[in-house]
């Protein structure tokens, strides 16, 4: 059976009852809503003057253009390198895109950022003057006098960190990469953005050199050991291009990355947002202070 319209219309009346007596459940409690209100804003103001300013350099980049060579003198001689286990192909084909994984990984902080950068700066570091330019260190892990750890922060604990102050990214549309690093210190922030840059091209650098340079070995090897003049022709085109591949490598200060926008010293702060952590903190603080005043009301009806 169909409800009746005088059975609709009392619960309507009785919603509407409700929802008026909800409004003055909160009327009859605004005092303690606005001092619960007032607590919390208060507190995230305090919270927000706390945290430390974090200044963000980033330096925006360009793959450097890849060579491209001719191919088809690799191909005449490709089973002949292959067989002593050296690539002999275009050197740097792919470079950026194996450098954007590379940024990322443990081996890469390990071997070519740790070295680089004093570490208290990572791990211990409590707060930056910027008048003075100094920064003051959590005595309890770094004693700055002594100059002496505490307790040394593993590479893995020191790469965690590290990953949680570094952006990095790829706009697949333009082919830039944006590198950012975070930090207490514009300085560092804008010195440690410009570590990462330089031991990228560095290490693709060294990597591509080392590779070149078996090939020019292995190629001098074969062209003493032939007696065939077509043979020794190829080889020497081989031993051509790899000669400018070296040129190249040592001419190129970078490699792999080179700047649009380079980093900066920053001085604006990129984080916290004051003026947003006290305005959640009020919200917050108005929403429990509802919540408290429903809740009491709720059990004190319900106990009488």
């Amino acid at each position: 059976m169909n409800s009746s319209p005088i059975e609709n219309n009392n619960t309507f009346s009785d919603d509407e009852i409700d929802v008026r007596q909800l409004l003055k459940v909160i009327l009859d409690s605004k005092i303690i809503i606005i001092a619960i209100t007032t607590f919390f804003s208060i507190a995230a103001v305090i919270y927000s003057l706390l945290l430390p300013n974090i200044y963000e350099s980033k330096a925006l980049l360009s793959p450097v253009g890849e060579q491209v060579s001719s191919n088809q003198s690799m191909k005449n001689l490709g089973g002949l390198a292959s067989l002593a286990g050296i690539d002999i192909s275009n050197q740097g084909g792919g470079n950026s895109a194996k450098a954007i994984e590379k940024l990322g990984t443990l081996s890469f902080f390990q071997d070519n950022i740790l070295p680089n950068i004093f570490l208290p700066d990572l791990m211990a570091i409590k707060s930056w003057d910027a008048k003075s330019n100094n920064i003051k260190y959590n005595e309890r892990l770094f004693n700055s006098e002594k100059q002496a750890w505490t307790e040394i922060p593993s590479p893995q604990e020191s790469y965690k960190v590290f990953m949680s102050l570094l952006e990095f990214s790829k706009d697949f549309d333009t082919g830039f990469i944006s590198v950012s690093i975070k930090h207490q210190s514009p300085y560092i922030a804008k010195e440690w953005t410009d570590l990462i840059v330089n031991q990228v091209n560095y290490f693709f650098r060294a990597k591509d050199k080392q590779e070149a340079q078996a090939a020019l070995d292995f190629l001098n090897f074969q062209i003493a050991q032939t007696s065939f003049t077509e043979i020794k022709e190829v080889i020497a085109q081989l031993l051509q291009q790899k000669m400018q591949t070296l040129t190249l490598i040592e001419a190129n200060e970078f490699y792999v990355f080179s700047y649009i926008d380079p980093p900066m010293v920053m001085e604006e702060k990129s984080e916290p947002s004051r003026s947003s952590i006290s305005i959640l903190g009020a919200i917050l603080g108005g929403l429990l202070g509802i919540l408290f005043a429903i809740v009491r009301h709720y059990l004190t009806n319900r106990n009488i």
